[in-house]
């Protein structure tokens, strides 16, 4: 009768994904208990490619330097003019579970360049997920502005989300923005940056 035979490099290939579905796993487990492993693997992922540059989503390289990571610490706009500093932010929101607001700024952000015949999709979209009092990801606003926003999400025009918008930004940079400068995350990659460039 006939045997099945597994060269070394096809046994080696079946544990290695053995061992990867046993990984998975793991950090499946792992990410209900530690909510900071995110935010560090994220920066493991990103502190290798400072020196060959970070493609973007349009192909571009880009170089993020100390310099760049400075200048997030100078104001909340400037780290969200950022793209990778809106990536570095969104993970540590995700750390104290709150990248809802970054979500919905975001959001509001694509919705102004809308076209109008998109609109009436996109603000139902936008007030499900974020803003009716159910909503998945749903943004820390009291009753009266939740009310105002469902009725001009309902005629939207592009200034619909602008208010809450507002309020939200408000309350990341009062709030978490504070917190994300003073972070491990933050001070740990503005030394590595500055730790690369003086060598």
């Amino acid at each position: 009768m006939p045997g099945f035979f597994f060269s070394h490099n096809n046994m080696t290939e079946l544990n290695v994904k053995e061992d990867c579905k046993l990984a998975e796993g793991k950090v499946h487990r792992k990410k209900q208990k530690a909510f900071g492993v995110d935010l560090k693997s994220y920066l493991k992922c990103m502190v290798p490619h400072i020196e060959s540059g970070i493609k973007t989503s349009n192909s571009r390289s880009v170089m993020l330097s100390a310099e760049e990571v400075i200048q997030w610490s100078q104001s909340l706009e400037k780290l969200l003019a950022s793209q990778s500093g809106q990536g570095v932010f969104r993970e540590f929101l995700k750390s104290e579970y709150s990248e809802e607001n970054i979500e919905f700024w975001l959001a509001c952000e694509d919705y102004k360049k809308t076209k109008s015949d998109n609109l009436h999709g996109k603000a139902e979209r936008i007030y499900e997920e974020f803003v009716q009092s159910d909503a998945i990801k749903q943004i820390n606003i009291d009753y009266q502005m939740r009310e105002a926003t469902a009725k001009k999400a309902q005629d939207p025009t592009h200034t619909s989300f602008d208010e809450v918008q507002k309020t939200v930004y408000i309350l990341m940079e009062r709030d978490s923005y504070p917190r994300f400068l003073k972070s491990k995350s933050y001070l740990n990659l503005l030394n590595q940056l500055q730790t690369n460039t003086s060598k």
